[in-house]
């Protein structure tokens, strides 16, 4: 499975931007899709993830109600909508995917199984 992430830049706080993650060289469909991203000098640390279907969604408590996950089978892509970002959302932002992961290790980093190579947002104050 190869992740490209993409989308990421720098604005300002109260502003929006999307994430884009395409996926090739599997059936994405049969992959739950996650996001993660990681400051410097932190781990990294969980923000969203769909289910197959796109039927159900997780979300970390700190980007709950600004942040969006959303995923397009037919495109192979998962997109994250940030709305109202705040300086603390800087990060660089990576992409994951796994068949099987389970509700309870979703949130850890450690149990996905496949990652893109991060995209960059920087939000200024």
């Amino acid at each position: 499975v190869q992740l490209q992430a993409s989308g990421g830049g720098l604005v300002q706080a109260g502003d929006s931007l999307r994430l884009s993650c395409a996926a090739s060289g599997t059936t994405f469909s049969s992959y739950n899709m996650g996001w993660f991203r990681q400051a410097p000098g932190k781990e990294r640390e969980f923000v969203a993830a769909i289910r197959r279907s796109g039927g159900y969604t997780y979300y970390a408590d700190s980007v709950k109600g600004r942040f969006t996950i959303s995923r397009d089978n037919a495109k192979n892509t998962v997109s994250l909508q940030m709305n109202s970002l705040e300086p603390e959302d800087t990060a660089v932002y990576y992409c994951a995917a796994d068949r099987d992961i389970i509700l309870s290790s979703l949130r850890r980093a450690d149990a996905w199984d496949y990652w893109g190579q991060g995209t960059q947002v920087t939000v200024s104050s």
